[in-house]
This record gives C-alpha cells, sequence and structure tokens, in this order.
C-alpha cells in the first residue's frame, strides 16, 4: 500500500512558519472500523521539504506517534514566501505520495506588532484631543463672544 498524501496546512509567525499535518487515512479495517495510520504502524516518519528562492532545503527526518500534529520552522527571512511539501513514510513502508506544495509568506515580527501598537496608539490620542477639546469647549475658551468694534461691525 502507499502512504499518503498527507493533508497539510501552514501559516505564519514572526521569522518562522506553523506546519499542522493530518497523517493520511488508511484503508485497512479491523472489525469494521478503520485503522489510522497509528494503530497499524505506532510510529511514522515526516520528512518536511522547504522551497524558498534559494532552492529547495529538505529539513531532517522526524518521528510521530500522533494522528495530527504541529511543528515550527523557524530563523526564516521576514516577508519571504516559503511554500511546504510533506511526505508520510514507516519503517515497513517506504511508499509514498508527498503532499501537495502550500505556500506562506512569513511575517516580520516588527510589522505585526508596530501595527498594532500604532492603532491603539492612535485611538488614544483621538480620545485625549476629543476630550481636551470638550472641556475647552464648556469652559467658554473655545469660540468667545468677542464684542468686535463698531467699525468693522
Amino acid at each position: 500500500a502507499t502512504l499518503g498524501p498527507p493533508e497539510v496546512n501552514i501559516t505564519s509567525c514572526p521569522n518562522c512558519i506553523n506546519v499542522t499535518i493530518k497523517l493520511p487515512s488508511s484503508h485497512f479495517r479491523d472489525n469494521g472500523k478503520l485503522l489510522s495510520l497509528i494503530d497499524i504502524y505506532e510510529e511514522l516518519y515526516y520528512d518536511i521539504t522547504l522551497k524558498s528562492l534559494d532552492g529547495e532545503h529538505k529539513r531532517p527526518r522526524q518521528k510521530t506517534t500522533e494522528e495530527v500534529f504541529s511543528t515550527v520552522i523557524e530563523e526564516l527571512y521576514p516577508s519571504r514566501n516559503y511554500c511546504v511539501s510533506v511526505l508520510v513514510t514507516a519503517s515497513l513502508n517506504k511508499r509514498s505520495i508527498p503532499s501537495p506544495w502550500k505556500c506562506v509568506t512569513a511575517d516580520s515580527e516588527a510589522r505585526q506588532g508596530y501595527h498594532e501598537v500604532a492603532v491603539a496608539g492612535a485611538v488614544c490620542v483621538s480620545l485625549i484631543i476629543a476630550a481636551i477639546l470638550k472641556c475647552v469647549h464648556a469652559a467658554g475658551f473655545l469660540l468667545p463672544k468677542i464684542s468686535l468694534p463698531q467699525a468693522l461691525v
């Protein structure tokens, strides 16, 4: 039997990407119950290939005993596009189909935090200015009743 392809989702984080992997389903049944690949093999290996401007990089092979799991690929360049493909194999079964490529742009650490702070700051400043204007107006300093000289009336 051929394994795969696994289901892969990726999301960006600051200078990294988070890869969520769902193992492919098996076609083996035990008393009518569909067995998972973990039920059959106990542990599986997964290889992640990362593709970017620099080309393709195969990550070190990892082991899993879970149906659905996540891994974070760190130390990436911010604002750069990365694509990921995952291959799942078992010690007794090397035939497998890799997942289709999934792509995302890695976030930059500064940009995300800065944007939120800038918006919050702008809202606070607006509220303070509005409050000051309201007080000044209530105190009669704004638009005071000026008596104009007769010559200008």
